[in-house]
Parts: C-alpha cells; structure tokens; sequence
C-alpha cells in the first residue's frame, strides 16, 4: 500500500502501518555472512531468500540493504519483487548504507554525490515496492543547518515516489537519547523513525532514547548480540526494549537484526527471537487496562 504523498510545506506524522501489525520480520543483513554478493561462492542469493524466509522461518517481511542488492538495474530489481510477490513477502525498508557519503558537508561536490546517490536508491526502493527509504543522518563533520535541508531535499524526493524516509540512531545520534526526535522535529515532513534496539552507547541511554523514538517509529531494527543457548541476551533486556515499543503504540513490524557465522545456529536464533516476540505480543494483547 503506497503511503499518502506529503507537500513540502506540511508536517508528516508517521504513517501507521496497521497492515503491518504484529508482523516480524528480518533485515537482509542478517544473513549477509551467509549470502551473495557479499560471500562470492554462496548459493543463497536476495531472489532465494523470500521463499527461505517464509518457508523456513515463518515470516513475510523483508527490510533490505543497499549491501545486499547485487544491482541496482531495473531488471535485477524487478526479479527481486517478483521472488518477494511470489513467496508472499512484503519488502518493507531499503537502508542505503553506501559508505563514504555525507549529505551535511558544506563542501557542495561532496554533498552533491551524496543526495544524488541517494536519489538513485530512492528510485530503487520505488521500484522495489517499498514504503520506506533509510538514509544514513549524516556524520560527526555535518553541518547542522545543512544536514536538515538535505535530509528534506530528499524527504520531497522520496515522498514525490510514495516513500517515506527514515532517520536511524546511528553514529553521532547513538549517545543522544533526544537526536531522533529533534531530527524528525527539525525536518518536519516526510520523516518517520526506525529504532534499532542495539544502536546505542550504553543501557544508560538505551531505555530513554527507545522511549523517545517510539512514539514517531513505523518499523523498528530489533537488534540482538550474543544469545545463550535458550535465547538468553546479556547485552541488554529484549523484553524491556519490546515493552517501551508496545507502550509507546508501537507494535510492528519488528525486523530482526541478528547474525551468526554457522547458519544452522542462525535459523534457530532467529526463530527463538521470533517466537519471543510472538509470546509478548499475544500476552500484551490479552492484558487488561487497569
């Protein structure tokens, strides 16, 4: 379902998905160690992976990143949508995790490379039949004032596509429990939140920053480390992550984030994060107001 196109002259509240409830799915990074282009002499492909992930893991959806995409020409990605549309999966999200890019530098040929890259891979979220397009915020060296109209150069790109952009807390926002929000805040249109549970300095911010981000999230990176052998994550509470989300008004699609070298361990880490998350859920679902 194509999102609702936003002028540049108006606020952009984040576009609830309710489609979208309760749906777990994963982020293609997750499998990035086990699949091409990245592993060269791999047979999993993105064209596999619809149908392993429905057939194998139980879930539809699929948040994409530009590291994961063997091209980007029109004909590779039109095979893509249609292994998704076949399988039954929703291609949600597209992360353009191009390295090297910064769309707050004052130098004009650096910034320019940027949002023309970007563009391009908006284009290509459009032709993927996505909702979403996840630029990275900038870096340390942005210029504020020019980080904020870049981002809404490209906040009136995308929504001219039927996209809406994402901000993510990554680098400079991990430590700043109130950079998402004032972001999207300063931006203020066509800018929605996708939290991801893992980016942050410490738990100290963690909490407060997921509280923050959720109220403005549409889909949300539910990142995990290191799991004991019954799902078990040292790094930081899970459920309390879940919780801020669900509270917030938050509840999907929730995309795992989770890697593992041995591929057998992998499905069956992903699979216990999934069925947490399908636990808390129904039980969130059947509680009672006070």
């Amino acid at each position: 379902m194509a999102l609702p196109r936003c002028r540049a002259d108006e606020k952009s509240p984040p576009a609830k998905n309710d489609s979208l409830a309760g749906e777990i799915g994963i982020t293609s990074s997750s499998l990035a160690l086990h699949m091409r282009p990245r592993v060269k002499n791999s047979k999993l492909t993105l064209l596999e992976l619809p149908r392993i992930l429905r057939n194998e893991l139980d879930m539809r959806v699929i948040d994409l990143n530009t590291a994961t995409l063997a091209s980007e020409e029109p004909a590779y990605l039109d095979k893509v949508r249609a292994a998704s549309e076949k399988a039954g999966c929703i291609l949600t999200n597209l992360k353009l995790n191009q390295r090297g890019l910064d769309i707050g530098r004052p130098d004009v040929d650096v910034r320019r490379n940027a949002l023309a890259t970007y563009k391009k891979s908006i284009d290509t979220a459009a032709r993927l039949g996505m909702k979403w397009a996840r630029p990275v915020p900038g870096t340390e060296k942005s210029d504020r004032a020019i980080l904020i109209n870049s981002l809404r150069e490209l906040a009136d790109y995308a929504a001219e596509r039927n996209i809406q952009l994402l901000v993510e807390n990554i680098g400079w926002m991990k430590s700043d429990p109130e950079a998402v929000p004032k972001l999207v805040k300063d931006v203020n249109r066509n800018l929605a939140v996708s939290p991801d549970t893992g980016n942050w300095t410490d738990n100290k911010v963690r909490y407060k920053a997921l509280a923050a981000a959720f109220p403005l999230a549409v889909t949300c990176d539910f990142k995990a480390f290191r799991l004991g052998p019954n799902g078990e994550h040292d790094a930081y509470d899970l459920k309390r992550c879940f919780d801020i989300g669900w509270n917030a008004g938050f509840t999907g699609p929730w995309c795992l984030e989770h890697g593992n070298a041995r591929r057998n361990l992998l499905f069956k880490e992903l699979a216990l994060l999934r069925d947490k998350l399908r636990e808390w859920m129904k039980a969130a679902r059947q509680k009672k107001p006070n």
